[in-house]
Formats: structure tokens, C-alpha cells, sequence
């Protein structure tokens, strides 16, 4: 982020010779991704399924011209970048609800779990034209959450109650035998991350676009614990844009 202020501290006359040549831009996409560890740990042993989900996206961009190849861009975003996936674990350390008691210990079974996210994202990007047609863009981002939840259930499995060889919890496979969790309240209302991409254009006003965003802070809060692992959003979008101007 330094790094942008710095660059638009450095060319101010330039910006300014080429308002005449700003472009805006209106996008819309479908995302896909997870809400996920950055390495499966051991003691996740499979995924048994995974939900593709509305993860829509519509936003507008304007660019700033710094030079005959360069630009810095600015956005604001609307994003879902939910999940709702299945996977099944060997001693996976979690806190569950059963009967109204709370248990916490290591879980083996499965492990059904739904992420839902609704944001305001504004990305800040350097562009690079590689051709009349294709530009390159990457940069920072930072997501405002005004919607979020975290939340499943474990079942047909068991749970070791504090330690490998604490008591034994038995989870079924029907509603009403399996255990709860709900950790949305522990969920960041700001995320920041790193975005990178290519436009390419179809012709003067449409295109379409690929674009990579990763999470570099987890969606919890940084002293919540209770998952083992810090998980982050990483997503891929792909879409159309259509030059304003």
C-alpha cells in the first residue's frame, strides 16, 4: 500500500496531463473458491463434497493513467464469497454444541461446514498494458463485511473430550444426533488482501476478466483458537466488464 502512495506522490503532474484519458469500468463475475487452511492438515483426511454457491460480483473500477503503459486503479466492489463444503477429519480439534452442552476436545467423523460472507471490497491496483488489448493488474485489497456467518454441524463420528483419551462423545448421522457449531461472532468485519488479474477486451467497451484474490488475514479474529487452523479466503473470478468510459 506504501508502495501505491508513494508511486502517486511521484507522478503528480502526470496524473494530472492524463485526466482527459481516465477509464471507468463496470464489472460483473462469478466467483469460486473456499474459506480454507493454506495446506490441508493431517488431521483433515478427505473432502467428501463441495457446494458451488452464489458467489457473485459487481462492482465499478476507474483507472488513472501514470505513463504510456502504467495506470493505478481504484474500485468498489459488492462480493458473496460463501462456501458450503464437506469434509471428514482424524482428531480435529473443535468445539461443538450437543443437547445445549458445549464439548470441546478432538474430533474424528464428519465435518459439514457453511461460510457466508456479503462485502463492500476496494481493490488498489497498478495496471499494466501489455497490448491494446490485454492489461495486467495486481495490488492490495481491503473488504468491509456487513454480512458474515460461520457454521455446521459434525456427525455420524465422536469426539475425545479435552485430549486423545478423554471421554468418548458419539455424534449420529440424523438431525438431532449430530452437534453444532457457530463461530459467525468471531469473524473479522475487515479483511485485507492481495489481488492479481488481466482484463482482456473483445473490442473498445467490452471484455471479460480472470482475477485471483488471497487472503492474508484469516476470517477470525487473530486471538480465536477454538479451529485450529487460520483460515483464509481465497478466490477466483471470472467475468465481463464493460468501459464507461
Amino acid at each position: 500500500m506504501l508502495a501505491f502512495l508513494a508511486l502517486l506522490a511521484a507522478c503528480p503532474a502526470v496524473a494530472q496531463e492524463n485526466t482527459d484519458q481516465i477509464q471507468l469500468k463496470a464489472r460483473a463475475g462469478y466467483s469460486i473458491g473456499a474459506t480454507a487452511p493454506i495446506g490441508i492438515p493431517p488431521s483433515i483426511r478427505g473432502i467428501e463434497s463441495f457446494t458451488l454457491t452464489p458467489n457473485f460480483m459487481v462492482g465499478v473500477d476507474g483507472m488513472y493513467p501514470l505513463s504510456e503503459k502504467f495506470g493505478l486503479q481504484a474500485g468498489l466492489h459488492y462480493e458473496i464469497k460463501d462456501m458450503d463444503g464437506e469434509v471428514t477429519t482424524k482428531g480435529y480439534r473443535m468445539k461443538v454444541k450437543m443437547d445445549e452442552d458445549e464439548l470441546e476436545g478432538l474430533y474424528t467423523g464428519h465435518v459439514r461446514q457453511i461460510v457466508r460472507q456479503r462485502m463492500l471490497t476496494i481493490p488498489l491496483q497498478l495496471t499494466y498494458e501489455l497490448s491494446s488489448k490485454v492489461q495486467l493488474k495486481g495490488g492490495p485489497y481491503l473488504s468491509v463485511l456487513f454480512c458474515k456467518d460461520f457454521y455446521g454441524y459434525a456427525f455420524d463420528g465422536y469426539l475425545r473430550k479435552d485430549d486423545p483419551t478423554g471421554a468418548k462423545v458419539v455424534m449420529g448421522n440424523k438431525e438431532g444426533e449430530w452437534a453444532t457449531y457457530d463461530f459467525g461472532e468471531d469473524m473479522r468485519k475487515c479483511q485485507m488482501g492481495v489481488s492479481v488479474g488481466v482484463d482482456w477486451a473483445f473490442s473498445s467497451q467490452v471484455g471479460m476478466s480472470a482475477d485471483l484474490s488471497w487472503g492474508l488475514t484469516g476470517i477470525h479474529h487473530s486471538n480465536f483458537k477454538t479451529v485450529e487452523q487460520t483460515l483464509f479466503p481465497i478466490y477466483g473470478t471470472v467475468g465481463l466488464f464493460y468501459r464507461l468510459y
